[in-house]
């Protein structure tokens, strides 16, 4: 049932696990607090998931559902049934902010018989939502994220300003030395050290595994008693940044700390990190974890005001 009030500018909807978020965008976007609503869910004992979405009638033409797609399998049904429960209540365009986007990896059929994740996806999403905005993506073979998704308008934002940001803050040596995972890290940790003013160099990464990883430095002498800070995207097993750890400590590095856009190792594996050597790890807030060291909100908040339907020029 849609309201009879005036039309409000923008609902913001959030849910347990990224009300946080939500909050912090309206804040960033300068919206009123009366147009944050909690969707709420019930799991059924046969795990079916209820979802409702009360816009307590107030009428809206367009709406944003923020919610990060880290253990994407519950999260995307209840998603598009918010969007579905949106469009029943009049609601016209609804963008997604999902600050981790899943399923990018899978962009192509490895072995015979393998769904490809991220077409699927993009099909789903692109049915329920009219736009789009993440940050930093797992792409790989396909280079830009209009690819993936053609039949929806989308933001793809870079995390770089706001890690370099953080660096700054936290008054990191001039001689500080960036290191990312993997020639695909370039980018990335590029963007970082150019923002911050400081050097960068990748390692060559070999995986056998989705546990076994084995890391190469080029030019070991550079790491000699210099700090030095390893930068990714995602932090997932936390392999990768162990293994680089153990590589920069043994070429001579004096010191070693880590900073990323998504955290989503378990508690346990902060422990690998410490006897690794890893002094510390921060994170961007788009994924809740106890690294979360910077919030997203200021970045997601330009990059839903580059969308046609929610610029507000």
């Amino acid at each position: 049932m849609t309201g009879s009030g005036p039309v409000a500018e923008v609902a913001f909807c959030g849910f347990d696990d990224s009300a946080a978020q939500a909050g912090a965008l309206v804040a960033a976007w300068g919206g009123a607090l009366e147009t944050f609503h909690m969707v709420e869910t019930h799991r059924f004992p046969d795990q079916e998931v209820r979802v409702r979405l009360d816009l307590e009638g107030r009428r809206y033409k367009r709406a944003v559902i923020c919610r990060s797609l880290d253990q994407p399998d519950s999260k995307l049904i209840e998603i598009l049934f918010a969007s579905a429960a949106l469009r029943d209540q009049g609601v016209e365009k609804i963008a997604l902010v999902a600050p981790y986007l899943a399923y990018m990896r899978q962009d192509t059929a490895f072995r015979s018989g393998e769904a490809v994740s991220q077409k699927v996806l993009a099909g789903l999403l692109e049915g329920a939502f009219d736009g789009l905005i993440t940050v930093d993506p797992h792409l790989h073979r396909v280079a830009r994220l209009e690819e993936v998704f053609p039949r929806m308008e989308t933001c793809c934002l870079s995390a770089a300003p706001v890690l370099a940001d953080l660096l700054r803050k936290e008054n990191v040596s001039a001689d500080t030395l960036l290191l990312g995972p993997d020639a695909e890290s370039i980018h990335q940790v590029g963007a970082v050290a150019s923002a911050a003013g400081l050097s960068a160099v990748t390692a060559l990464k070999e995986r056998s595994g989705d546990r076994q990883v084995a890391v190469v430095l080029a030019d070991p002498d550079m790491f000699k008693g210099r700090p030095v800070i390893l930068v990714d995207d995602v932090i997932s097993t936390g392999e990768t940044l162990i293994a680089c750890a153990h590589a920069a400590l043994k070429a001579g590095a004096k010191s070693v700390d880590a900073c990323a856009v998504h955290a989503l190792y378990p508690p346990q594996t902060g422990k690998a990190f410490t006897d690794a050597g890893i002094r510390s790890v921060k994170s961007c807030d788009g994924v809740l974890h106890s690294s979360n060291a910077v919030s997203l909100a200021p970045l997601l908040a330009t990059g839903l005001a580059s969308l046609a339907e929610f610029n507000r020029e």
